[in-house]
């Protein structure tokens, strides 16, 4: 029997922060906390941290009765196994996430997926993407990932990776991706791959904005300094001495600043990624026959910048009539939406879990 004091354990793991939460059946956020992700952390240290993560939030509300625990980690993995290699933590190889997370919660179930198809899922279940029956859920950040909703229910595919439109070619002629193509949307329209394209077309970061991360706009950098301590609260939004920080100039952030500024460079880069991006949602469309796209991640917090050339990049590519439906907004529920989607797993098992 449901009971209002039930609740999911629901974790996201990144390179930069560790998030912990408790997500009730309605899938509101009762709790969370995040950590710096410890640099260089080998997989004892990088256990340790989120562990302690977890026992925080269970410990600020020791009367709910624990019913699962659901994680989206960065790929790539064994799923549904749930062995983890993020590439963005080398300190994790063939971790068995899914495994150690079902010893800290015997009997119940645990649950690991991509955190990209988390961020999808949520925007689904709880968010934009509401009421969908055919949805693309996307991030757009360091990285840029996807999940794939049809007939009302996450794809899954072969190996737990369909939807991964990061890795559809829109210039065959493009800069080299990470997976050893050309061209890849993620190659293409990624924070830091847009950056570097700017540096090499001149742009000064904060030069028009005037809004430098720090004093040496000489010396720019793709880097980000978390530091290994410190907490924040996700329902207060509030930033602590020690978390995270982005100090870095040559950044997807800075340059949407100098962009909202008028840089002509920087613009564009915004329409640059704008029009990648339309390009790959119009071949998706064609193939799945898409209701809706969301965006979320860092990215996309450039609003028009970003999504106008998106919009225009579409129309002119989605010539289908069918295809012309589609409509791509930004996704609504921000830096909670992989702990949503992370509770989803194990609270809307028959949309969002096909594994046995």
């Amino acid at each position: 029997m449901a009971r209002d004091s039930d609740v999911v354990v629901a974790v996201d793991v990144g390179g930069t922060k560790l998030a912990a939460a408790l997500v009730d059946r309605a899938g509101e956020i009762v709790v969370a906390d995040r950590l710096a992700t410890p640099p260089g952390g080998d997989a004892p240290t990088l256990w340790k941290a989120l562990a302690g993560l977890v026992d925080s939030v269970l410990e600020r509300e020791p009367e709910r009765e624990v019913i699962g625990v659901g994680a989206g980690c960065g790929g790539p993995m064994a799923w549904p196994e749930g062995v983890v290699s993020p590439l963005n933590m080398p300190g994790w190889r063939d971790f068995p996430l899914r495994e150690r997370l079902a010893g800290r919660f015997p009997g119940l179930p645990a649950r690991v997926h991509n955190d990209a198809i988390c961020v999808a899922v949520a925007e689904h279940w709880r968010g934009a993407g509401r009421g969908s029956g055919d949805m693309l859920g996307m991030v757009v950040s360091t990285g840029v990932g996807g999940g794939l909703i049809l007939g009302g229910r996450l794809i899954d595919g072969g190996t737990g990776n369909a939807g991964h439109i990061g890795h559809v070619v829109v210039d065959p002629d493009g800069p080299a991706c990470g997976c050893g193509g050309r061209g890849c949307l993620e190659a293409v329209a990624r924070g830091p791959g847009l950056a570097a394209w700017a540096l090499e077309q001149g742009w000064i970061p904060g030069k028009t904005s005037g809004r430098l991360s720090g004093t040496k706009a000489e010396a720019p950098t793709t880097a980000a300094r978390p530091s290994t301590t410190g907490a924040e609260n996700s329902r207060t939004g509030a930033r602590p001495a020690g978390t995270y920080v982005e100090a870095a100039e040559a950044t997807g952030r800075q340059l949407s600043a100098d962009a909202a500024a008028g840089d002509e460079i920087a613009l564009g880069a915004m329409t640059r990624a704008g029009r990648a991006l339309g390009i790959a949602i119009a071949s998706a469309t064609h193939m799945c026959d898409l209701d809706i796209v969301t965006i979320g991640g860092g990215l996309s917090q450039a609003g028009p910048l970003l999504f106008e050339p998106l919009e225009e990049a579409l129309r002119a590519h989605a010539r289908m009539d069918f295809a012309k439906r589609v409509r791509v907004v930004p996704a609504h529920l921000g830096q909670d939406a992989g702990l949503i989607g992370a509770a989803a797993l194990v609270l809307a098992p028959d949309r969002y879990w096909t594994a046995l």
